[in-house]
């Protein structure tokens, strides 16, 4: 696969950026469950609302986060399945027992030669 485009580069540089902030991290894992009000996941990271406000900006600016207006409410979500499915798989990795894995790098990156 061929490297993409710096401005490519550039946004996914900046996605796991803001991704590597715990605050912002816990906020986009709990928007994974579906459409969530900003004050539930206030309650669910232990965030303050205004907290949890400011980040969303930033996770909806880098189209982590989509929001929908619901009356004076608005629900967030993650932003596409691609998120999803990135977070999910990241989350699977994370929690899988390091013991357990019977491939060796090395010989996984020879076998592609």
């Amino acid at each position: 696969m061929p490297l993409p485009e710096d401005d490519i580069v550039g946004v996914l540089a900046e996605t796991y950026r803001l991704l590597g902030d715990p605050t912002r991290l816990r906020i986009v894992l709990t928007c994974l469950e579906g459409p969530i009000a900003v004050g539930d996941i206030a309650r669910a990271t232990g965030a303050s609302p205004s907290l949890v406000s400011h980040h969303l900006r930033l996770l909806r600016a880098a189209r982590l986060v989509r929001g929908t207006r619901r009356n004076k409410q608005v629900f967030y979500e993650t932003a596409d399945a691609h998120i999803a499915n990135m977070l999910t798989d990241m989350l699977d990795h994370a929690m899988e027992d390091p013991d357990t894995s019977d491939t060796d790098p090395v010989s996984e990156g020879d076998a592609k030669s």
